[in-house]
């Protein structure tokens, strides 16, 4: 007799982040070392901690107290700071005393709302030192730095494209009275002293120079987003490189 298959998922199933991360570990590792190495659902199988994702960054660590105690002791809450200003930045772990709190919780709390948000719930192999930080490039969650969409409760406009869209609103301002020398700096380009010409002009030769200058900047601008994207992939692993390149197209047609 065939065994049966449930209808439903697992509650101790591997977080998509742990099984991107033991990809990633298998590419940079021997085969030997490979086969020693755990799987994903032996690193649960007995796990007390979970990941708590898609938090407000203004949900205060009470808050989460207060929902989370409601499946059993709380031995450890750590909430995920941004690396530079060591401010919330959207998730945290919480640990139990015992496997079953951890899998009642993802069973109760798991996918409910708080501050009007669902909250995603994952059980983790445990926390370390180091993993409170963001690993996005502006010091916080990756996911927050090529957000399209607006979220006020996750600080607005993904950080990379807030930069991508300074950075497009300065070159259109200023690109009719000057030519531009150098790719992005910090965010900016800078400008040559020698390219401040009269936005009045009426010398062809000119018109055509700012012509050129511009069709150079767009280059510039969708070899910016390529970079971006090849960030992404390298952090997040490859099925979040499509999802990307939809949300970054819009902003400069790539």
């Amino acid at each position: 007799m065939p065994p049966l298959k449930s209808t439903i998922d697992r509650l101790d199933k591997p977080s998509s982040y742990a099984t991107a991360k033991k990809r990633r570990r298998d590419r940079n590792t021997r085969d030997e070392e490979r086969a020693r190495s755990p799987s994903p659902d032996e690193k649960l199988k007995d796990a007390t901690t979970l990941y708590v994702g898609n938090l407000s960054f203004y949900t205060t660590e009470e808050q989460i107290h207060e929902l989370f105690s409601k499946c059993g002791e709380i031995k450890r809450l750590v909430m995920g700071l941004d690396r530079f200003q060591k401010t919330p930045c959207g998730f945290c772990f919480v640990e139990y005393y015992t496997h079953q709190d951890a899998l009642d919780c993802m069973k109760y709390i798991g996918g409910t709302k708080l501050d009007e948000r669902v909250i995603r719930t994952d059980l983790d192999e445990g926390f370390t030192e180091g993993r409170q930080y963001g690993r996005g490039k502006s010091g916080g969650q990756v996911r927050d730095e090529y957000r399209a969409e607006y979220d006020p409760g996750r600080g607005g406009y993904g950080r990379a494209v807030d930069e991508y869209h300074d950075a497009q609103r300065f070159y259109d301002s200023d690109s009719a009275y000057g030519v531009f020398n150098g790719d992005y700096r910090n965010g900016e380009k800078e400008v040559s002293a020698q390219g401040r010409q009269c936005h009045d002009s009426r010398d062809d030769g000119h018109s055509k120079q700012v012509e050129k200058v511009n069709d150079q900047q767009d280059n510039r601008v969708q070899q910016k987003c390529s970079h971006i994207l090849i960030e992404v992939d390298t952090a997040l692993g490859e099925p979040y490189i499509g999802y990307l390149t939809q949300a970054i197209s819009p902003v400069k047609g790539i």
